[in-house]
């Protein structure tokens, strides 16, 4: 019986050493041990192609906040322009009012017509 007892204590240490040991992912990953595989290897166009879409994707952010940036300042530039336009407008208004242009014309002996102007037109005789 002694025997038995024995053999039975061992057959887990034998069992243990039969199994094959799975290899933990974490250290896989650490040691680069899984760019070794065929899964990795036959894929490796697909993963370029993949890294430079990604490339392409942050690019075209940094492109599209220079873009804002432009127009931003664009906007600002136009808005300043608005501005300046209705000063100019407004005090060429205030110039060129009609009162203000007999004022200056009274200096010359000229005065405001009360007649309507008249169009003078003739026809050609070559009809």
């Amino acid at each position: 019986m002694m025997k038995e007892s024995n053999t039975s204590s061992l057959e887990p240490k034998s069992s243990r050493k039969g199994r094959v040991k799975k290899p933990n992912p974490v250290a896989q990953i650490l040691n680069g041990e899984f760019l070794t595989r065929s899964f990795v290897l036959n894929n490796l166009p697909y993963i370029f192609f993949s890294l430079f879409l990604l490339i392409l994707f942050v690019a075209k952010g940094y492109y599209v906040k220079q873009i804002k940036d432009e127009i931003r300042a664009t906007q600002i530039q136009i808005d300043q322009n608005s501005a300046d336009f209705l000063e100019v407008k407004t005090a060429f208004e205030i110039e060129t009012r009609r009162q203000k242009l007999i004022e200056k014309l009274s200096d010359r002996a000229l005065r405001e017509s009360l007649n309507a102007t008249r169009v003078i037109r003739l026809e050609s005789e070559e009809k």
